[in-house]
Formats: C-alpha cells, sequence, structure tokens
C-alpha cells in the first residue's frame, strides 16, 4: 500500500528557493575554486602570477560585457531554462577544465565557465520574483544574496581537502550535475507567454538603461564591489603581514571573514521586512564599511584586532547587496524589465570586482598599504551620496516604504 504526500503550496516554493539558491552557491563556487587552487596551477602547469590574475578575472569580464544580454535572454527564453541552460554550460565549462593539459584550454573552460555562471546569477532572482509571494520576497531576496559569500566560503575551505587542482574541479562537476538535477526536478517551468522581438529588446534595454533606479543601483553595486574587492583580493597577504601567521592559516581565516558577509545579509532581510528604509539602510552600513576599511588600511593595529575589523567590515558590507538585489523589482521601470535591470546590476558587480583590484594593486605596490583607504573612503562617500538620491527614487514608488 503506497501513499502520495501532497506538499503544501508553501513548503513547494520554499524547496524551489533552496535550490535556486543552492546553484547560485555552486555558480560562486566556481569562483573560488580559482582562488584556492592557485598554488596547485602554479606548481602543475607553471603558471606565473599574470596567468592566475586571469583565471580569476574571467568571470569578472563576461560579467562586465554580458550582464544586460544575459537579462534580455532570460526575459526571452524564460527564467527556469535560462537557468538550466546556465547550469548546463557551467558544468561543461568544468569538465573541460577538469581535463585540460594547459593553460589554453584552461582558460577558454574558465570562459564557460563565467558564462553559465551570469546566466545562473541573472537568472536565479527572476525565478524568485516569480515563484515567491511578494510579503516574503525581501526575506527570499536576503537568502539570494548569500550565494556569493557563501559559495566562496565553501570552495575555499573544501579546496585544502583534495589532493591536486583536478581533483577540486571533478568535485566541483559532480556538484553542479546534482544542482543542475534538482533545479529541474524542483522549480516549475514559467507560463508560456509572448516573448520579445529582437527590436522590442533592444527598447527594453534602453528603457532599463535611460532608467533613474535600475542605473543608480549599478552605480552603487559597482561602488560596494569596488569597496569590498578592495580588502578581499588582498586579504591573505594582509593578514599574513599584520597577524604573523602562514598562508594556510591566513586561507582560513580569509574563509571566515567572507562568511561573515552573509551575517549582514541575512540581517538586511529581516530589517527590510520591518520597514527600514533602504536607501537608509545603504547609507548607514556604507558609513560603517568605509570607517572599518580606513582603521585597516592607516592603523597598524594587532592581530585580534585586525582581524575583528575585517569580519566588521563585511558583515556589515553584507547589508548593501541584499539591499539592492531585493530593491531591483521596485525600481525596475515594468515589471517584466527586472531581470534587465538585474543584469545592469550584475555588471556593476563586476565593474568594480573587475578594476578594484588592479588599481588597488598598483596603488599598493606604488605607495603602499595606506593607498587602499583611499578607495575606500572614496568608494564610501559615494555611496552615501547616491543612497540619498536612492531614497528619493524609492519614495515615488507607492508600493515601498523608504
Amino acid at each position: 500500500m503506497s501513499a502520495v504526500v501532497a506538499l503544501s503550496p508553501e513548503r513547494t516554493e520554499w524547496i524551489a528557493v533552496t535550490a535556486v539558491v543552492a546553484a547560485g552557491m555552486v555558480a560562486a563556487m566556481q569562483v573560488g575554486k580559482g582562488l584556492i587552487a592557485g598554488p596547485l596551477l602554479q606548481a602543475d602547469l607553471g603558471l606565473d602570477l599574470t596567468a592566475l590574475g586571469w583565471i580569476t578575472s574571467i568571470f569578472a569580464i563576461v560579467g562586465v560585457a554580458g550582464g544586460m544580454p544575459a537579462g534580455a535572454m532570460v526575459a526571452a527564453i524564460g527564467d527556469r531554462r535560462m537557468m538550466v541552460i546556465g547550469m548546463g554550460i557551467l558544468l561543461i565549462g568544468i569538465l573541460i577544465g577538469a581535463v585540460s593539459p594547459n593553460f589554453s584550454l584552461l582558460i577558454l573552460s574558465r570562459l564557460f565557465e563565467g558564462f553559465g555562471f551570469l546566466l545562473v546569477v541573472v537568472a536565479g532572482p527572476a525565478i524568485l520574483m516569480r515563484i515567491v509571494a511578494t510579503s516574503r520576497r525581501d526575506l527570499v531576496f536576503a537568502l539570494w544574496s548569500c550565494f556569493m559569500p557563501a559559495g566562496m566560503a565553501v570552495a575555499m575551505l573544501s579546496g585544502p581537502l583534495f589532493a591536486n587542482w583536478q581533483a577540486i574541479w571533478w568535485g566541483n562537476g559532480l556538484v553542479a550535475l546534482l544542482s543542475l538535477l534538482t533545479v529541474i526536478a524542483a522549480v516549475l517551468p514559467s507560463r508560456g507567454g509572448p516573448r520579445a522581438s529582437a527590436s522590442g529588446i533592444r527598447s527594453d534595454m534602453l528603457t532599463t538603461l535611460t532608467s533613474r533606479g535600475p542605473v543608480l543601483l549599478f552605480a552603487l553595486f559597482s561602488l560596494y564591489s569596488l569597496m569590498s574587492f578592495t580588502l578581499s583580493s588582498f586579504l591573505p597577504i594582509l593578514l599574513v603581514a599584520r597577524m604573523n601567521v602562514s598562508f594556510a592559516t591566513a586561507g582560513v581565516l580569509s574563509a571566515l571573514i567572507t562568511l561573515a558577509n552573509v551575517i549582514g545579509n541575512l540581517a538586511a532581510g529581516t530589517m527590510l521586512a520591518r520597514g527600514v528604509g533602504r536607501g537608509r539602510l545603504v547609507i548607514v552600513a556604507a558609513t560603517l564599511m568605509g570607517a572599518a576599511g580606513l582603521w585597516i588600511f592607516l592603523s597598524q593595529s594587532g592581530d585580534t584586532l585586525t582581524f575583528a575589523l575585517c569580519v566588521l567590515f563585511s558583515a556589515i558590507g553584507g547589508l548593501i547587496p541584499a539591499t539592492l538585489i531585493s530593491s531591483v523589482p521596485i525600481v525596475s521601470p515594468r515589471p517584466e524589465l527586472a531581470p534587465m535591470a538585474m543584469g545592469l546590476l550584475m555588471q556593476g558587480s563586476n565593474l568594480g570586482q573587475l578594476v578594484g583590484p588592479v588599481a588597488v594593486g598598483i596603488a599598493i605596490e606604488t605607495f603602499g598599504w595606506t593607498s587602499g583607504a583611499g578607495f575606500i573612503g572614496a568608494g564610501a562617500l559615494c555611496c552615501i551620496l547616491l543612497a540619498t538620491m536612492l531614497n528619493r527614487t524609492l519614495r515615488t514608488k507607492p508600493q515601498e516604504t523608504a
């Protein structure tokens, strides 16, 4: 005798949300694995630091170039279908990388991974907007915003458990395959509807680019990413210099600091659900993040204080991406343009990720560690100024009480 257990709509919704957030984490693990596998790649393939830089920065290049086009593809093809395609491309890239005998094929595999990553992180919020009730949207988007720090932390903590870099790739391939199958099983496809033509997509992209709200979110996320990667790109080196620990220990501490970002992500969801203004939340977060960052770069604090400030910087910073991501449906010119606005937001994230480490690296080599404070201070100040504009923009939206 068999029994069929019918799941409640709310439980089905949360299962789908979990599958989507997990897919984002799996995509983010592919960024983190490039960082943790650096020494192994250097030893096996003889890569120099420039080549290793390409292994990680190729994701940002793809994101800067393809953010809005990815959003247009989601709008034209469908969110669930695009996430499945993105996970498939990600898996193909991982498998190609696992068997790569040289740098050329490995960098090609990273292009596949970068494109798959982009499709997943743009399609994910579109799925969540469709399947989640409006009353739970802030909380769910706060969970979604955890995908990047959580995925990177998992990759950095699990990487040392593998014997070689190929094993890291194979392990990630298995996880990506399981995630793909979970998305297929847990996420229902969207109802069929009219798809935009090529001319319609161009018009929608122009509308998004000329709308104040999406452009503000793009600029704010660029600044947040600039500040965040100003510190995180050189975090292991900074911890070794300040705390006199080994690189292995610095790697674990860096992963814990990255994971602290999740605290801010989840806290933002709770505060937004309780009616805290979005612009005000960004202003407070940018102020505290800037203060902690300036202290880190300008002072010569001891090991305990340095670590505590880095944790504070990461945790407080997590308030910003969760707030901005959950604001996309509100500031989009039309609901159907939200995927394009999300794509524009991801372009901002990747722009800061691409420009920040290069500019800060040059400045530190030329002027020393204190020069990093300039990027943190300028980024925080601009963030505060733009957040006041975001407040005014949100006040024109009747559905938001910013």
